[in-house]
């Protein structure tokens, strides 16, 4: 029983419509679910990925309108590290994000200062990738390589992703995609949650191995939520011992599971327990344009 990497990372943002500039135009990923936070359905959750809506490639959004830009602490991730294809495409970004490589990696960050890297892809694992008209395919991301997180004490969290399996490094490498947790010594002062810092991670599971997963997180010493329904996959939340909160997501059924894949993000979908409330809840959420509608009329 093994994890198949990162399934998803989900972040904050105070302004939806920027964020989809940023990521589904400057960065060329689709926008593939346009739903809301089921948890306070007041809100926006935006997933954006690679034009399938693979877990792998899925970094998703919670916009609360107007929040203030936070700060990545102990016990957050600051940093999201995607793959590209090659050296030429780590220039190509840096051209095109306008900012200076330094080294065999690209740091930049969101408009809301979320830090990502892109580092090259040695993974031999399937592109997990997206179009845009602007960006060659040879270019495109490719899906996570992985996350790095804040922590004052590493060394704390050692037997804990052990036990769940995590190689030393610590990878989580399944069958099929294998993602990175990387730890980074803490800044002074505490974390502040807040637009442009990360909410959770999130590893995938087999939906038949899912349960299982909870039992071993508690072995582990874990405190894991029960199963939650999301509709669009299952989950487990619980905080590993360095403070970040971690989810195990199940692979499927997936964003076709209420809308084709042509036209994944076009409409506000909203899960069943929640579709009575579509009047209550449209007018409430800002309005959005999403880039890939005016390339796809040219």
């Amino acid at each position: 029983m093994r994890l198949e990497g990162i399934h998803h990372v989900t972040a904050i943002t105070g302004d939806a419509p920027a964020n989809v500039d940023f990521y589904a135009d400057t960065l060329g990923l689709r926008l593939v679910k346009k739903t809301v936070n089921q948890d306070d359905p007041t809100v926006y959750h935006l997933f954006y990925a690679d034009e399938k809506g693979s877990s792998g490639s899925d970094i998703t959004f919670f916009e609360y309108p107007g929040a203030t830009r936070g700060r990545a602490g102990s016990g957050m991730v600051h940093c999201v590290l995607w793959r590209v294809g090659s050296e030429d495409s780590l220039d190509f970004w840096a051209e095109r994000l306008g900012v200076e490589r330094t080294g065999d990696t690209l740091r930049f960050a969101d408009p809301e200062g979320l830090e990502h890297e892109l580092v090259v892809d040695t993974s031999g694992e399937e592109p997990l990738t997206a179009e845009h008209p602007e960006i060659p395919a040879e270019h495109r991301l490719r899906g996570f390589a992985g996350v790095r997180a804040f922590t004052g004490d590493p060394a704390r969290s050692d037997e804990f992703l052990s036990g769940l399996g995590f190689e030393p490094g610590w990878v989580a490498r399944g069958e099929n995609r294998s993602g990175t947790y990387e730890y980074d010594q803490a800044p002074e002062g505490a974390g502040v949650p807040g637009a442009g810092t990360v909410h959770h991670v999130a590893w995938g599971s087999t939906p038949e191995e899912h349960e299982a997963w909870r039992q071993r997180v508690q072995e582990a010493g874990g405190r894991p939520t029960p199963v939650i329904e999301r509709f669009y996959f299952k989950s487990i939340y619980f905080r590993e011992p360095s403070g970040v909160l971690f989810e195990i997501a199940t692979l499927g059924p997936g964003f076709t599971a209420d809308e084709p894949l042509e036209s994944l993000g076009d409409r506000l979908s909203l899960p069943p327990a929640f579709e009575s409330l579509r009047e209550q809840i449209e007018p409430k959420l800002t309005p959005i344009r999403n880039p890939r509608e005016a390339w796809q009329k040219t």
